[in-house]
């Protein structure tokens, strides 16, 4: 079992919403944090069908139950009408909750209660390096993705298969986010071919025979499942004319590589290179929430094409992710040009397959990508990042 880095409370004196994508592992971190926790699982067709006929039942079980007595309650979009009884536990006895799902989208859409800022919202995402530790393989990783059950797995290719049809079903069909399941299956296929690109909507409706506002619709609904982020560009003081659309990235390299029907990734590869950068946006931005220190993430591009994948906390860090065992020269123009419009950067950093931690005499440290992910967990650049 993997040591997950989210820190849960050991004994919550407040409830708490725990979000995440399908199989990134909630249900059994809950089960290990909470052991003597009473569990509700709406994954249950009997114990969802219950609740649903009649809410009110939880209050009564609530009220047989020790006053410091945690409830845990899986799937809790599929059963948004308890949150008012939950919101009333939490009023009127201080009863506390740990509510778990794939998505909040639901019970938004629905208007539902989500308990007035009474609980506290914790995602969990994919495995980290640091989560997996010495076993960690970055071939592996890229070729399979994040979840634990495709990182282990003998044949994660027919896992991953299985795992998008299940999305699709699951949290688009049934849930109603889209009426057109064919359609939104074509736009999840363009969508992955543009993972880590410049994201130009216009060009995925033309592609995708779409209007702007369902392509705008369909993203928001991969943002809302936790499935993809958006990067903004890093657009403060501009002194030369900069890409300003924001970059788009899925947060499984499993699920792109399944959409796009990618062969084996290796190094040396033009794809290769696309799927580091992946990763290092998710070790970026796992690593943001987990730390709780939630800092900005963007990226920075010229219009003559010099770029910087990763700008961190509004400038104060900048960072190359270079898919490759020799940086050379050519490599760190990027972070010198925006030195240059940005003096007070105070780390240019790239994340690279070199051998071992250098520093070039322009400044840039060239970091091997798990040496990289050691450092920021150990929290080298926090005083930069808080």
């Amino acid at each position: 079992m993997y040591k997950r880095l989210l820190q849960l409370p050991e004994t919550p004196n407040q409830s708490f919403f725990l979000w995440g994508p399908r199989q990134t592992g909630k249900t059994t971190l809950l089960k290990k944090l909470y052991p003597d926790a009473l569990r509700i699982d709406l994954l249950k067709t009997d114990e969802l069908i219950r609740y649903l006929k009649n809410p009110s039942i939880l209050r009564e079980e609530a009220a047989a139950l020790a006053p410091e007595k945690l409830i845990v309650i899986d799937e809790i979009q599929k059963a948004p009408m308890l949150l008012d009884e939950i919101h009333y536990l939490i009023e009127t006895s201080g009863r506390n909750f740990a509510l778990c799902g794939s998505s909040a989208r639901k019970v938004r859409r629905g208007h539902a209660n989500l308990l007035g800022g009474r609980a506290i919202k914790y995602e969990l995402l994919g495995l980290t390096a640091q989560e997996i530790g010495e076993k960690f393989s970055l071939i592996n990783f890229l070729n399979t993705g994040p979840l634990p059950n495709h990182y282990k797995a003998d044949n994660h290719k027919l896992l991953i298969r299985s795992y998008v049809d299940d999305y699709l079903r699951e949290e688009i069909l049934e849930e109603g986010l889209s009426r057109n399941l064919p359609v939104f299956s074509d736009f999840l296929r363009v969508a992955a071919i543009g993972d880590t690109e410049v994201l130009n909507m216009s060009n995925v409706a033309r592609e995708t025979g779409m209007a702007l506002s369902t392509v705008r619709d369909h993203y928001s609904i991969l943002v809302d499942t936790l499935m993809g982020a958006f990067l903004p560009a890093y657009t403060k003081r501009p002194k030369r004319r900069t890409i300003q659309a924001p970059k788009f990235y899925f947060r499984d390299l499993g699920v792109v590589n399944h959409l796009t029907k990618r062969g084996r990734i290796e190094p040396g590869s033009e794809l290769f290179g696309k799927a580091f950068e992946n990763w290092l946006f998710h070790e970026l931005s796992v690593h943001s929430r987990y730390s709780e220190l939630f800092y900005d993430l963007s990226y920075w591009r010229l219009s003559s094409g010099i770029e910087v994948d990763f700008i961190l906390n509004n400038g104060a860090v900048a960072i190359e992710a270079k898919g490759k065992s020799r940086i050379t020269s050519q490599d760190t123009k990027g972070l010198i040009q925006f030195k240059k419009d940005f003096p007070e950067v105070k780390e240019l950093i790239i994340v690279c397959l070199e051998k071992r931690l250098r520093k070039t005499d322009e400044g840039v440290l060239i970091v091997p990508h798990r040496e990289f992910t050691t450092l920021l967990w150990q929290g080298n650049w926090n005083n930069d990042l808080c």
